[in-house]
């Protein structure tokens, strides 16, 4: 039997409908997947009684798919058969996002169960590798790919998002928690501002240069940044998994919405990692794209 552990958007209702049997729907409270019952809710401080639900029930096979921000922890709702397991969550938790996806799939394997990726039960959630739509890529593809492929490596190190911006061979925009589909939306929300002049009060003036530099995480923003930032449009789109990541979770994802924050981004096109990335709704994205005239590259 199969489980679905969800968060939130489509991938959960398309994973459930392509199974033969309907899957036992479990879903972290707050976080409800588009379009499907759900079945099961939990918390963090229950999962020791969602993993004995789930083996009352005889599951053999669990996917985790859709998307979740950090959720909150309430250590005075730890129930009992959840107690044994916060050392090792704390001890996840503490080494980073990674180190806590490993944690969790150990949590389902000690108990028998196999974990599934969600490329696995719907194959076709992975494009053919290609060129998908009918604009083929831009000239300067290389040079934006390979600033573009740098930044994974970075990003898999600080175990940071799995997309980002590229343009004119420049960073200017990294995913962070908020997702790849507000990252794209920033490009158009918060316009770089120049280091001001000190004027009658520097210290005013450095309070407010340091406050855009929170506001907008750009302390990578500056001069051929800030400058490629500024262009009206142009660049790609690039997403890839995490070097070294587990596959059979997190899976980076894209989707209709992603392709028309793409397009109002002005940007020229995607470049996805071939078997690296799901597409949902795959002939629409196409369809997105073909109409504003962006490429979409799996390679």
């Amino acid at each position: 039997m199969l489980a679905l552990v969800t968060g939130t958007g489509a991938l959960p209702a398309v994973v459930a409908g392509a199974q033969s049997a309907p899957p036992f729907v479990c879903a972290l409270e707050g976080f409800a997947p588009d379009g499907l019952e759900v079945d099961h809710w939990f918390r963090i401080e229950t999962i020791g009684t969602l993993l004995h639900t789930l083996t009352q029930r005889g599951v053999t096979d669990v996917c985790l798919c859709g998307a979740i921000q950090r959720p909150g922890f309430n250590p005075l709702r730890i129930d009992a058969r959840t107690m044994p397991l916060v050392p090792t969550i704390a001890k996840a938790v503490k080494a980073g996002e990674d180190a806590a996806l490993r944690a969790v799939i150990g949590l389902f394997e000690a108990r028998g169960m196999t974990v599934r990726g969600a490329h696995d039960l719907v194959p076709d959630l992975l494009p053919p590798s290609g060129v998908l739509t009918q604009v083929q890529v831009s000239d300067d593809i290389d040079l934006q790919v390979k600033a573009a492929e740098e930044v994974s490596i970075e990003q898999g190190r600080v175990d940071e998002g799995q997309s980002c911006v590229i343009r004119s061979g420049q960073v200017i925009a990294r995913e962070d928690a908020r997702g790849t589909d507000a990252m794209l939306r920033g490009l158009l929300e918060r316009p770089v501002k120049p280091m001001p002049p000190p004027g009658d009060d520097p210290f005013a003036a450095a309070m407010d240069f340091v406050g855009d530099i929170l506001d907008d995480a750009a302390d990578w923003l500056s001069g051929p940044v800030a400058e490629a930032r500024a262009q009206p449009g142009g660049g790609i789109f690039f997403k890839a998994p995490k070097p070294g990541q587990d596959r059979r979770i997190d899976l980076p994802t894209i989707g209709p919405d992603t392709a028309r924050a793409a397009v109002a981004a002005r940007l020229d096109g995607l470049v996805l990692e071939a078997g690296g990335v799901m597409v949902l709704d795959r002939d629409e994205v196409v369809r997105v794209l073909d109409e504003a005239g962006l490429f979409l590259w799996v390679r």
